[in-house]
């Protein structure tokens, strides 16, 4: 049998992690990791995950969907309304690529570093 694993973290290579968890914060409401400083930062979940940002010297922005710099990963976000996330989030510092491959089901947005995440009112 396999050994059982709990993803406990999931950490996002960035030029500013406490700029980033900033946003994030914003767009999630989760709480700060109390441990969060210049070179790493954190977001505390309810059940336990750690959304973590970290400093990397001479970054390169994912050029989505361009695979030039690939994205690498990309976070999912479940939201009750797409046109009210998405207002609120570039609001915040996001950015919305012209290349939006979802149609009516999700929408491809980009976080202050560059990173592409999407908003669904599904779960996956």
């Amino acid at each position: 049998m396999p050994p059982q694993m709990k993803l406990t973290a999931i950490t996002l290579d960035c030029p500013d992690p406490e700029a980033l968890a900033a946003f994030y914060r914003q767009a999630t409401g989760l709480e700060p990791h109390p441990e969060s400083n210049r070179d790493f930062a954190g977001l505390n979940g309810d059940d336990g995950l750690l959304i973590g940002f970290q400093r990397v010297d001479d970054y390169q922005v994912p050029r989505w969907p361009d695979q030039t710099v690939p994205q690498q990963l990309h976070l999912d976000f479940a939201v009750d309304d797409l046109d009210e996330a998405e207002a609120l989030l570039l609001e915040l510092g996001a950015a919305k690529p012209e290349h939006q491959p979802g149609g009516d089901r999700w929408r491809v947005l980009t976080d202050p570093a560059g990173h592409p995440f999407c908003l669904t009112t599904r779960t996956i």
